[in-house]
């Protein structure tokens, strides 16, 4: 089952086909399947009196009086029993404002606002009659996401025909509920039931959405059951020096999320295991336990990293741990000079390089392993899936550790995840210190200052994270430069600089080795600090502008200090217009440190897209499941993949051709 091109719908032109495509839309199944993001109630009239600011509703009202205001447009005042309101027109023709004349009724949908006169509504559609009794078409009107040149309206109209193909939909019912049905319910729900047939028909839908991707995910894990790689044994026994090197004991969790590792590195069946670890909590020393398992074996691993940062820190503690172990850790980036390149690549070539730590310059089609047994990827997300996929070309089949700072939700991993084996690593080191978070208000900014002095004059230092490196057309977004001046005439005794990403790469790790090394009292920086920085004298993380970054993004920053044994302090500093969902947000980081809970929290606050980043590859991008309004679903999902892998291959063959039509290879041996 193949769905059409969009193109073969009558009215569907050159212009929308295009236009269409930038939202992801190629076929009439995916048109089919846009559904609405939220409905205009338009099924009752509010009364004027009730009315409040921000409030978009359907209003009807007599005009007791209209007037030409220049550029203010033409307005109209409205009235009921209850109240009146203002009515603008920006834009309106000599015969639009001969109807709109007193004694005429008039309705309106729109938002309300508050301007100096009270409550006004700008450029509503509109009608107007002379009939007081006239009513209203009630209906609840879809919405949908849109792209510059195609409006909501034009959407609605190409929606319509698609409809029509729904026929070809897998058919079986749950619940009573087919999945056409579902589809033609969300698209155009009944005015009469308060969309509560609309909720029920997205659930049916992410049912069927959530299936799917079960499907692909099985099938791609029983294929990765299937493969055969050289198993790496226990040999030389190197793991028991290691621990007896490494100078700290490892917590339970990391022991236990060890022994997941290399259980899975000596089986044939290759590895393909995410580690999900908060910030702080040593991912990069299971890291180093797989990979001298791999050298024990004779075999190569290679480790990338999102950023050069991250990856000069890997080489940096990688090396402490595995060299005196005579195990040859070494770096390639681009930065490097391309005599140093050529090294390396030579080193990979011939095998002398054991464990060999990277950005982008790993995959390139220069770059040759002799025997690439393992491959660690750190921060996975911040890889496409064809980046990933170019390193594990370059070994046969060779074993995967992910490895993520970053918890997803425990509710979602089952469903992101099904294809992976996964372990947390849900306990720090001993001895670290919950951060000590507070939010301050831009009055309180000189408070902060004379706390960053208190802590460096106690031997400390300090991050002072900004969202812009340089002034902007915004006023109160605070910049490196800005910050680092602030700081110098208030501390002009303190040595400060500052980082972002605009300084060359070898003059951001020559900054960040100066503050490393204490010789910078107090780093000036946008978030290229948020991953792979570890100075355990930092005590002190302020974040400027706090409310403008989302919840994750705060919490791996404050993740930079309480790394040593100190007590470690975070301070949100806001722009002091808080609304209550950034209030809402900086409250989480000030309740709790555990990174799996601010997870959850960021999922309860911003829903699923803003969380997972829909357009990063990886992450699959759901059209309608979402976690926090259908969790029951995974579990169905769950249980009708099994009943279908038992006897109903075909079927399950229609439900990939909807929601996945790449992975129709799907069968259910």
């Amino acid at each position: 089952m193949r769905s059409a091109p969009v193109s073969s719908l009558r009215g569907i032109g050159p212009k929308s086909v295009a236009l269409l495509d930038r939202l992801g839309i190629t076929t009439v199944f995916d048109l089919a399947l846009h559904l609405p993001f939220r409905y205009e109630d338009r099924t009752k009239r509010r009364p004027l009196g009730e009315l409040a600011n921000g409030d978009a509703c359907l209003v009807w009202g007599r005009i007791v009086e209209s007037s030409s205001r220049g550029r203010g447009g033409f307005v109209v005042r409205i009235s009921d029993s209850s109240g009146s309101l203002n009515v603008r027109f920006i834009h309106s023709f000599p015969s639009q404002r001969q109807r709109l004349v007193p004694g005429n009724w008039l309705e309106a949908y729109g938002r309300v606002r508050m301007d100096g006169a009270g409550l006004e509504m700008i450029h509503p559609e509109w009608r107007v009659s002379t009939d007081e009794l006239l009513l209203p078409k009630s209906e609840f009107r879809p919405i949908y996401h849109t792209v510059k040149g195609l409006s909501s309206a034009r959407l609605r109209q190409l929606v319509r025909p698609s409809l029509s193909e729904l026929n070809l939909l897998p058919v079986y019912s749950h619940d009573g509920l087919s999945l056409a049905e579902a589809v033609r319910i969300a698209h155009n729900p009944d005015p009469q039931k308060n969309l509560r047939d609309v909720a029920v028909a997205r659930k049916r839908i992410a049912l069927d959405e959530m299936l799917g991707y079960q499907l692909v995910r099985d099938a791609e894990y029983r294929e990765l059951k299937r493969q055969t790689t050289e198993p790496l044994h226990r040999r030389q026994g190197l793991g028991k020096q290691l621990l007896a090197h490494l100078g700290f004991d490892l917590t339970r969790a990391q022991s236990r999320v060890v022994k997941d590792v290399l259980e899975d590195l000596a089986r044939e069946r290759p590895m393909y295991r995410l580690v999900q670890g908060d910030v702080g909590s040593g991912k990069t020393v299971i890291a180093a336990f797989a990979a001298l398992r791999a050298c024990e074996n004779g075999s190569q691993t290679a480790v990338m990293a999102p950023t050069e940062l991250l990856a000069e820190h890997h080489h940096r503690t990688l090396s402490e741990w595995l060299s005196p172990l005579g195990i040859e850790v070494n770096l390639l980036l681009g930065k490097q000079p391309a005599r140093v390149r050529r090294a390396r690549a030579r080193g990979i070539a011939t095998g002398s390089d054991h464990v060999i730590i990277g950005t982008h310059a790993l995959f390139q089609s220069s770059v040759t392993f002799n025997n690439l047994g393992l491959i660690i990827i750190d921060e996975q997300h911040r890889f496409g899936v064809h980046q990933r996929m170019q390193l594990r070309d370059k070994g046969r089949l060779p074993h995967q550790l992910v490895m993520t700072a970053t918890p997803i939700p425990r509710t979602l991993t089952m469903s992101l995840y099904a294809n992976m084996d996964v372990s947390e690593i849900d306990e720090l080191p001993p001895g670290r210190s919950p951060v000590e978070t507070v939010v301050q208000a831009p009055n309180r900014r000189a408070n902060v200052i004379e706390g960053a002095e208190r802590v460096l004059a106690g031997g400390g230092q300090v991050y002072w994270v900004v969202p812009a490196i340089q002034e902007s057309d915004e006023p109160d977004l605070r910049s490196v430069d800005s910050v680092l001046d602030e700081i110098r005439q208030a501390l002009p005794h303190r040595h400060s600089a500052g980082l972002h990403g605009k300084l060359s790469d070898a003059e951001k790790v020559a900054r960040m080795e100066r503050f490393r090394s204490g010789r910078v009292q107090l780093l000036v920086a946008t978030t290229v600090v948020e991953v792979g920085v570890d100075v355990p004298n930092a005590t002190l993380m302020v974040i400027d502008c706090a409310d403008r970054m989302g919840l994750a993004q705060l919490h791996q920053l404050r993740g930079r200090v309480g790394r040593g044994c100190q007590q470690s302090f975070c301070v949100l500093l806001h722009d002091g217009s808080l609304s209550e969902e950034a209030h809402a947000r900086l409250s989480v980081l000030v309740e709790t440190n555990d990174g799996f809970e601010v997870a959850q929290r960021d999922l309860e606050l911003r829903g699923w897209g803003d969380l997972l980043g829909a357009k990063q590859s990886g992450y699959g991008g759901f059209k309608v499941f979402d976690p926090l309004e259908h969790r029951g679903v995974i579990e169905e999902a769950r249980t009708l993949c099994n009943e279908l892998k038992e006897d109903q291959a075909e079927l399950a063959l229609q439900i990939l051709g909807t929601w996945a039509p790449g992975h129709r290879e799907y069968t259910s041996a």
